[in-house]
């Protein structure tokens, strides 16, 4: 199969995505922005509602979001500095939204018992979670590259993979990443060995189609469309979109409030939209929230 270039366009879209993934994907960050994100805190409110990070882990996840531009640390006296979300942290708040219900939907729960009747049920687990373990699975590098790819194709050899999503790597340094996809469940090959998304990876198209629109967003537009109540709109570009860890254990009881606090900051329903098709994951609105297969992801 000739391999085709991604469009420059495509090559935009799918830079920002990575790279949006990288702001994310350092662990405890979207715990980080989720307690943030309906209050300004200082850094002594803060610590209570994240009792399981230390100093020297809660010190950086605060630089590295401030680095970004999603967090503002504001100094008013040596001993009074608060943070809170710039209007660039609160627009990626409907982006978390997105992997949340992805993740909830998708990835596999164990069974716990009922408290109430005693009845077997799948467990709760606090959306910043879900998206912590999706992050798990499509931040790692080379894994969104290869989903963009199959994507575009509908399906691909390994060779034809490793030129497009990989350049500049050997043929076989494509097959640990896929083998680790596939494990997610994200992928499946076929008989004849060529590679395709399964349900559960085809459903990450409005996960990555909210990364791209952030992206694209300059802080420009997502402080005028904040300002009028907006959100932000899909990116118009066409093309396509465009692990492994098990689940990462939860933290300990205490934390129930950061999760009660981001609360509200989750409820944000995907738009309801056209659906979605095979190469044009960029120029629809995000559908809403798709049906879960039997099975699903590892955590």
């Amino acid at each position: 199969m000739a391999t085709t270039a991604p469009t420059p366009s495509a090559s935009h879209d799918l830079s920002g995505v990575t790279k949006t993934l990288d702001l994310l994907a350092p662990r405890w960050s979207v715990w980080v922005l989720m307690t943030l994100s309906s209050q300004t805190l200082r850094y002594a409110e803060i610590k209570p509602r994240l009792p399981w990070l230390a100093d020297g882990q809660l010190h950086p996840r605060l630089r590295h979001l401030a680095s970004a531009g999603v967090v503002e640390r504001t100094e008013y006296a040596p001993r009074h500095v608060t943070y809170g979300l710039t209007s660039r942290g609160a627009a990626l708040m409907p982006v978390l939204a997105t992997m949340a219900s992805w993740g909830d939907t998708y990835l596999e729960k164990d069974l716990v018992a009922n408290k109430a009747t005693g009845e077997m049920e799948p467990e709760r687990i606090p959306p910043a979670q879900n998206i912590d373990d999706a992050l798990a699975l499509i931040a790692p590098r080379h894994a969104t590259p290869i989903l963009w790819s199959l994507q575009a194709r509908g399906s691909a050899t390994a060779k034809s993979l490793a030129a497009e999503a990989m350049p500049g790597y050997g043929l076989t340094a494509v097959y640990k990443p896929l083998e680790r996809l596939a494990a997610d469940g994200l992928i499946t090959a076929n008989g004849s060995g060529d590679y395709q998304l399964s349900a559960s990876g085809r459903a990450l198209s409005p996960v990555f189609r909210a990364i791209s629109a952030w992206a694209a967003a300059p802080p420009a537009e997502t402080d005028a469309r904040r300002s009028r109540g907006q959100g932000l709109a899909p990116s118009n570009r066409s093309g396509p979109w465009a692990t492994t860890l098990s689940r990462r254990p939860a933290p300990a009881s205490p934390a129930a409030p950061a999760v009660r606090a981001a609360g509200p900051a989750l409820t944000t329903a995907s738009p309801n939209g056209p659906a979605w098709k095979a190469g044009d994951l960029f120029s629809h609105q995000i559908p809403a929230r798709p049906i879960s297969p039997a099975g699903g992801p590892r955590r």
